[in-house]
């Protein structure tokens, strides 16, 4: 038999590199994650650009899918459910009809005088400003800069800094989960740039240290080695990874013909991406289907029924966000999301259901329930349900969780929770 000793020196040779993977890699989020980012070019965002962009998304979807049948027709989707998917999505596009906004001061932008583009940063600042007091923002918002190349980087320092000081002059804090967004990354030093960057403008700001968050461009072909490594150079500043397509199929030299959401170099990247990012804590976002519903109604409905076999692809595979270019691709984004969680809500409801009792269970006679993770999993996936409108919360409520308790957002926290009530009992 092994002596206490000779275990010990093995368990302490291991408590190190096993408390720095928990610290790397501490698991998914529990916090809200965006179902989308729409872009727009900078020059013309507007502190309402939220609600309008609704309002145009529901106009496309009465002149071109005025009823469920039309609509579970025209994008791929059975009948059975049609009607609840359709009301769920019109309610959603009244209510709340972006999650996420990226004012784009890149591809979206072009390039531009410098007077031109410091305007336009001062401008967009006081419109985020405007829609902070006016609560006409979406929940999630933030920058696109220019990439940080030999021929930008200033260019792009320049735009956060006017935008930056601005937003903090007019408003006097950030908006909630405002984040900025780094393009066409390349070598890794392009991302401790930015870190150090945050780190310069905080005390200015009188900003708390940590405050500014940014997230990465997956476009490049020579970033998908770095992706690791970029974890490390964002120093905690890091949220979120979002794939490029069409810059990434580019590098590729893949033709322009053939750049689409579902080539297999993108499935490639985007497999990396949950290598190097699963359990890490960042969100991992999609990129954009680039041919828009514009047109008669038959076009739209071919764009639309492209755009749902995008999202599906991405959802099938583990993406859970992706991004819109266009108001007309806001209903069939929520479509597609809200099908693919109904298709699996019963399922996923006696699992998770399940579950709790076997976890209940281990609790109950004092085991240490090493599942944690598998079980924050489906939580996740009524939380992601719940929070896009795709489910209600009495159908969330049916998996026998309280409504206190989905949320507290956190797996851990809920057997806590049943812990002490039942060392109450």
């Amino acid at each position: 038999m092994l002596t206490e000793s000779e275990i010990r020196k093995i368990t302490n040779a291991l408590e190190k590199p096993l408390a720095n993977l928990s610290a790397r890699f501490p698991g998914e989020s529990d916090q809200r994650q965006p179902v989308h980012t729409v872009y727009g070019g900078a020059h013309l965002f507007k502190s309402d650009t939220a609600p309008k962009l609704g309002a145009l998304a529901l106009r496309a979807l009465n002149e071109h899918a005025p009823d469920a049948a039309t609509f579970a027709a025209a994008i791929g989707l059975p009948s059975a459910g049609a009607e609840t998917i359709y009301s769920r999505v019109v309610e959603k596009l009244k209510r709340e009809p972006v999650e996420d906004f990226r004012i784009d001061f890149e591809d979206g932008y072009g390039n531009r005088p410098d007077d031109e583009e410091d305007r336009h940063a001062e401008i967009a600042a006081r419109e985020v400003a405007t829609g902070m007091r006016n609560r006409t923002l979406p929940p999630f918002i933030g920058i696109r800069v220019k990439p940080f190349s030999q021929e930008l980087t200033r260019r792009s320092i320049r735009t956060l800094d006017v935008f930056l000081t601005t937003l903090l002059s007019e408003a006097g804090k950030l908006p909630p989960w405002f984040v900025v967004t780094l393009p066409k990354i390349q070598i890794i030093e392009q991302v401790t740039a930015l870190a150090g960057l945050f780190e310069t403008f905080e005390p200015k700001l009188a900003l708390p240290s940590g405050a500014l968050k940014f997230e990465f461009m997956i476009e490049t072909t020579q970033s998908i080695p770095l992706l690791g490594r970029m974890l490390d150079a964002a120093r905690g500043r890091v949220v979120a990874a979002h794939f490029g397509t069409y810059d990434y199929t580019a590098s590729c030299n893949i033709t322009a013909a053939e750049q689409r959401m579902d080539h297999p170099a993108c499935d490639f990247a985007r497999h990396n991406m949950q290598v190097a990012y699963s359990g890490a804590g960042l969100w991992l976002s999609d990129g954009a289907t680039n041919v828009m519903p514009i047109g008669d109604r038959a076009t739209v409905h071919r764009a639309w029924r492209l755009h749902v076999s995008h999202i599906r692809h991405s959802l099938v595979n583990g993406f859970y966000q992706g991004w819109d270019l266009n108001p007309a691709q806001l209903p069939t984004r929520y479509a597609a999301v809200y099908s693919f969680f109904l298709e699996g809500l019963g399922t996923a409801t006696e699992r998770l259901r399940n579950f709790m009792q076997k976890a209940g269970q281990a609790t109950l006679v004092g085991d240490v329930f090493d599942d944690a993770a598998t079980g924050q999993g489906l939580l996740n996936y009524f939380l992601r349900a719940l929070n896009c409108g795709a489910i209600t919360e009495s159908e969330a409520l049916s998996t026998g969780l309280t409504l206190d308790e989905l949320r507290s957002r956190s797996f851990v926290k809920i057997l806590r929770g049943r812990r002490a009530t039942a060392a109450g009992r």
